[in-house]
């Protein structure tokens, strides 16, 4: 185990999280992400103008660490500015970062893109990282992740749907190349996926359940609102995910802000391992109620558990 604080250790032996979360990571955070591969943790969270990554083996003392900047952003062209929510991703023998992007002369939701890099070094802080290009989603989009399971490769992000975003999945025939059927297979349908004046569904992340179970976690609502909060969806080992009813909505958030957690518009999670096999969950949240989408939202880490019935329980509830 190497998370050194003595209340998240004690945490991770028993599963009784604290009535609030330890604390953040970093003074900021945003769109945080946490990639762990041989004992050595890699994260990175949205910076807007490039992707750094802080190399640690023990995540409590992130803030102690210098971050190395491994892109930035051209001066022009289609991936030129906000460049949000980077995920690191170790696939095929090589390390690939998958990111938001937008050309900086059309800097809105219909040119927004995901685009990937890809590096052949064993640490991704080191060596050079390639331009794979923007993947070719039929629709524009942000916050791209993949997995695999049973065999295949998938990709999914949030597409701007007319006045809402969904979740869409695609098979993935290379890490940066998608092929067909690009299916819709959630969209927002409960009031508290529509809070902040606007319905989303954004920050897709894959969570393989006990028993081959398949879950993909979300963001629902808008950032700003601190009724930001994870959904859940789940389908079962066996089945075609690239159908929308093999996909069921959880009816109730998963994870989402407290007062007396002390944590608001809890949101864009990931997951990982610590190298004794302990599943965690990284997400942002603001320290106080009203502070919005800003660089204000900070990184938090929590063990969690699963359920007698092979569900994912977070936010310290058994």
């Amino acid at each position: 185990m190497t998370f050194a604080l003595a209340g998240l250790a004690l945490a991770a032996s028993t599963y009784a999280l604290p009535a609030k979360p330890q604390g953040p990571l970093l003074p900021s955070g945003p769109d945080p992400w946490v990639a762990q591969r041989d004992g050595v943790y890699y994260y990175t969270n949205t910076q807007g103008d490039r992707i750094s990554l802080w190399k640690t083996t023990d995540l409590t003392h992130l803030g102690e660490v210098k971050p190395v900047v491994v892109w930035r952003a051209p001066a022009q062209g289609a991936n030129s500015a906000s460049i949000w929510a980077p995920e690191l991703h170790f696939l095929d023998g090589k390390w690939y970062l998958y990111y938001t992007a937008v050309d900086k002369s059309h800097n809105d939701d219909a040119h927004r893109h995901v685009f990937v890099l890809e590096n052949a070094s064993a640490d991704p802080t080191q060596g050079e990282w390639i331009d794979k290009g923007m993947l070719k989603t039929h629709l524009s989009g942000i916050d791209g992740t993949v997995f695999d399971h049973g065999g295949k490769r998938y990709f999914v992000y949030s597409a701007y749907v007319d006045d809402h975003s969904d979740l869409i999945i695609a098979p993935m025939s290379n890490p940066w190349t998608l092929g067909e059927p690009q299916v819709d297979i959630a969209h927002p349908t409960y009031a508290w996926e529509m809070q902040g004046g606007r319905k989303i569904l954004e920050g897709p992340e894959f969570l393989k359940g006990p028993g081959g179970k398949v879950f993909l976690t979300y963001s629902a609502s808008a950032c700003w609102s601190d009724d930001y909060a994870l959904g859940l969806l789940e389908a079962d080992g066996s089945a075609n995910l690239l159908e929308p009813s093999s996909w069921r909505k959880s009816p109730a958030p998963v994870l989402h802000g407290s007062a007396e957690r002390g944590v608001y518009a809890t949101g864009h999670n990931g997951f990982f391992k610590s190298p004794d096999g302990q599943d965690w969950i990284i997400y942002h949240a603001n320290g106080g109620p009203e502070w919005k989408c800003t660089a204000r939202r900070a990184p938090y880490i929590e063990p969690f558990h699963w359920s007698a019935q092979g569900t994912p329980v977070f936010d310290g509830r058994r």
